[in-house]
């Protein structure tokens, strides 16, 4: 166990309370008294039961769905500890909703990444902790520091003790051109050649495979993304390449966002098995056999503790 400190509280949103509840355990603190509901019309409120004057605060709260309802509960958060007087307001975004709205990708678009950015710094956010931006540029629309720590290693470890390292019958497998650089470093770790998914998006949640580009045949695919969210370029890809030959497919990610119809696909696949962060709470179900949940909790805990230490961040990507 990290040993206590008592110049920061962890506070959780009700996004994912029980990951706040793990990194407090690890910090070997007591979760932050605070109590988050709703008024009978739908307006959020927030009460906090305890003084933060002066100490450093750390709010954990992805902005999944219902994202909208989790972003402006954050918001509320940040500003009831600037009006109380916190020292320094940290948000542990552990998700980062709206961050696929990066650009204009067509006339008259919003981008809202850079929208929910100046709102977290104009309620009064004096530093983001996330993880695996949709888009590393958006880091840049932050003036405030953004601590963007990688899910990467953790998956990796994963694989490592499955015994896929510097083994002659896996491939890594891009899932599109978006994901090499990802793809990459988990082929790196595992010491393992890449092969990369050409494929075309007709419209969005909806994609066509083309062709893939490396060597896949009679080999173990290990596909990589950073979230999953309707789980159809995942599925199609899978599917494609045990079409072409692959012995059996495996598929990670860091944001398990699975939306509409995102499980019974992943079931229906070619997947053997969905390896995911726990970036993002799940409800329980009893048909997901396929899937692996890996803690975030440790990293984080890691990260907060260097952060109030003032000790830098940056040997937690080595």
């Amino acid at each position: 166990m990290i040993k206590s400190y008592s110049n920061f509280k962890v506070f959780a949103g009700s996004a994912h309370p029980e990951l706040a509840q793990q990194i407090a355990d690890i910090l070997g603190v007591k979760l932050g008294d605070n109590k988050v509901g709703t008024f009978s019309d739908g307006e959020i409120f927030v009460e906090t039961n305890e003084t933060v004057r002066g100490c450093d605060v750390f709010i954990v709260q992805p902005t999944n769905n219902p994202v909208n309802d989790n972003l402006m509960e954050l918001l509320i958060m940040i500003d009831a500890m600037k009006r109380a007087s916190a020292g320094r307001i940290n948000a542990v975004v552990p998700y980062y909703g709206y961050a696929r709205q990066d650009r204009k990708a067509k006339s008259r678009d919003p981008i809202t990444a850079k929208l929910v950015a100046d709102l977290l710094t104009t309620a009064g956010a004096d530093r983001v902790l996330t993880m695996d931006l949709h888009a590393s540029q958006i880091q840049g629309y932050f003036n405030i520091p953004l601590d963007h720590l990688l899910g990467m290693p953790i998956i990796a470890d994963y694989f490592i003790k499955k015994g896929f390292m510097e083994n002659p019958e896996v491939v890594v497998v891009s899932p599109d051109l978006g994901s090499v650089t990802r793809s990459r470093k988990l082929a790196e770790r595992l010491h393992a050649p890449m092969a990369i998914i050409d494929k075309r998006r007709p419209k969005a949640n909806v994609s066509e495979i083309m062709n893939i580009i490396g060597d896949i045949k009679g080999k173990t695919c290990i596909l990589v993304d950073d979230m999953i969210d309707t789980a159809g370029t995942i599925s199609n890809a899978a599917n494609a390449l045990v079409e072409l030959g692959a012995i059996e497919v495996y598929a990670a990610c860091t944001h398990g966002v699975l939306s509409g119809p995102a499980i019974d696909r992943i079931n229906l696949s070619a997947i053997k098995e969905l390896v995911m962060l726990d970036t993002i709470a799940q409800p329980p179900r009893e048909d997901m056999e396929k899937f692996v949940k890996l803690s975030v909790a440790p990293l984080f805990a890691e990260a907060i503790k260097r952060i109030t230490d003032d000790v830098p961040l940056s040997k937690l990507f080595d």
